[in-house]
């Protein structure tokens, strides 16, 4: 294999002109993540190929500070669009050995058998290669957990808000959509609410729920059920019409002893007095 070279080229003016050739060698050692790379573009528009050559420029120009930096935006970007591990940890593996066949084509081709420059140089590589790592995975675990957490907060926070209004009695209004994991969350955070506050009437407004699928109906219905048997009345406040005609369409109906008005500010009227 023919290689652009003249004995004035410094090593990264001979990987930048062999770039081609790099990119070939890379993509040999990466097996598994040569036929993801289109697709992690797709999900993450992260250009490994481009990156690649980013690092390995870095690398050979003792970049510690933009290798640190490129390497935390790395692990954001994967975090966020949660990209297996196991591909960026085979793609830095082959980069680093693709780097080092680079370096060892480049000093025979120098006719530079000096092993004591060649050792200290690997020696650098490696601890370069290395940076990048810690700090990558650094990023990365420490932005999933904290998405982790937040997203967990933001679930438990926003999707069962119970709000008093009297000493026995609360609001809970419900926004957006609500699916199987926010009524487990709900079921779980409105009964053991029940239990501590001693809450004798739940008003359950769902004016923000424009759209609710019938099994999510269902799952709704057995947390009125379960308010009801640990001695809490449920109020349903706010159906809108598209949602009435699915409780009807479905033959759901409320226990005789739960109420409903058409909005909030109705059912208030009763306990604002």
């Amino acid at each position: 294999m023919e290689y652009n070279f003249e004995k004035s080229y410094n090593l990264k003016e001979f990987i930048e002109l062999n770039s081609k050739k790099f990119e070939n060698k890379l993509l040999t050692e990466a097996v598994n993540v040569r036929d993801k790379i289109n697709e992690i573009l797709a999900i993450g528009n992260i250009d490994l190929v481009n990156n690649a050559h980013k690092l390995v420029v870095y690398i050979i120009d003792d970049e510690e500070e933009k290798l640190t930096l490129f390497a935390k935006q790395e692990g954001i970007a994967w975090a966020t669009h949660s990209i297996d591990l196991s591909f960026k940890l085979e793609w830095i593996q082959a980069i680093r050995r693709t780097l080092w066949r680079f370096i060892q084509i480049y000093y025979k081709m120098s006719n530079n058998k000096q092993l004591s420059d060649f050792f200290d140089l690997e020696l650098q590589i490696n601890n370069r290669v290395d940076q990048f790592l810690n700090s990558f995975f650094i990023s990365y675990s420490t932005y999933k957990d904290s998405l982790i957490t937040a997203h967990r907060e933001l679930v438990e926070k926003l999707s069962v808000p119970i709000i008093p209004i009297t000493p026995d009695v609360c609001i809970l209004p419900l926004i957006g959509s609500i699916d199987s994991l926010r009524t487990s969350i709900l079921e779980d955070k409105v009964l053991t609410e029940i239990g501590q506050a001693h809450i004798q009437t739940l008003i359950m407004d769902l004016s923000g729920i424009a759209e609710i699928e019938n099994d999510i109906i269902g799952n709704l219905m057995k947390i009125i059920d379960g308010a009801a048997l640990m001695g809490c009345n449920t109020i349903i406040t706010g159906l809108r019409p598209e949602v009435v005609r699915k409780i009807v369409k479905i033959g759901v109906k409320f226990d005789f002893h739960t109420k409903t008005f058409g909005s909030l500010q109705q059912a208030l009227k009763q306990f604002m007095k």
